[in-house]
């Protein structure tokens, strides 16, 4: 990045209150590096596994789901003064995450999301992410008391 460049920042969204939370984070400091934030979306179709065949998905409703998941986030931040965009891409999070820090600064990723094992302290996801990301990362945990309602 020269002196002419803005700031890169991407971020990952997944509707969680961990991503909400770093979507904040760099919001924030985009603006303290007058930079733009990129906030970026993974969505998959669900594997099909034995035993699921009565099971009919409307492959038409997933990535549209993941659209109104990022632009929802979106409204519920404080954009103001920060060029944001978003970013919805079909793939693996992974995959997409470390995609799109190939052109990021920075990339900021919530400590867990959506997944199963809520214990642990960092998930799978920003684990993968740190070990292959092009860029730094930066993986924000919320904040004590933050309940996430959904």
């Amino acid at each position: 990045m020269d002196g002419k460049d803005k700031f890169r920042i991407a971020v990952g969204v997944d509707g969680s209150a961990e991503s909400r939370f770093a979507l904040e984070w760099a919001i924030t400091e985009a603006r303290l590096r007058h930079g733009q934030v990129r906030a970026v979306t993974a969505w998959e179709y669900p594997p099909e596994t034995a035993g699921m065949e009565a099971i009919i998905w409307d492959p038409d409703i997933f990535e549209p789901t993941a659209r109104r998941m990022q632009t929802d986030t979106l409204k519920g931040v404080d954009t103001e003064g920060v060029n944001v965009t978003g970013n919805v891409v079909q793939g693996p999070t992974v995959t997409v995450l470390v995609n799109a820090s190939k052109d990021a600064d920075l990339l900021v990723v919530g400590s867990r999301g959506h997944g199963g094992f809520t214990g642990l302290l960092l998930g799978s996801v920003s684990t993968q992410v740190v070990h292959h990301a092009a860029c730094a990362v930066l993986v924000v945990r919320t904040r004590p008391g933050i309940i996430e309602v959904g």
